[in-house]
């Protein structure tokens, strides 16, 4: 496999601070860089949200982190009457655990 050359600007102490975390990690920046790379070709996405402000709260920051997470986990679309439905399962479940 050829290896190339990558070149990259950066102001001196963004570069300094992430050398820094690099070798607290066991890593050099170059390796960072191809973990970054090699993470791109295999989702085919940018590995993190890019977005432009919109001046969202923090709580709307959490909001949508946790739709996010809801999503992923497949349970987007329940109601509420169907969320405390688990919630009572699962505490059931605990219960029956911590009675034996």
């Amino acid at each position: 496999m050829a290896i190339s050359t990558f070149s990259v600007r950066m102001e001196s102490d963004v570069k300094n601070e992430l050398d820094k975390i690099c070798a607290q990690l066991g890593l050099n920046t170059s390796v960072a860089i191809n973990i970054f790379a090699r993470t791109v070709i295999r989702e085919k996405r940018i590995p993190f949200e890019i977005s432009l402000a919109t001046g969202k709260t923090a709580g709307a920051n959490a909001f949508q982190a946790l739709r996010k997470q809801a999503k992923a986990n497949g349970v987007q679309g329940m109601s509420l009457s169907e969320i405390n439905s688990e919630i009572d399962r699962a505490r059931g479940k605990n219960e029956m655990l911590c009675s034996d």
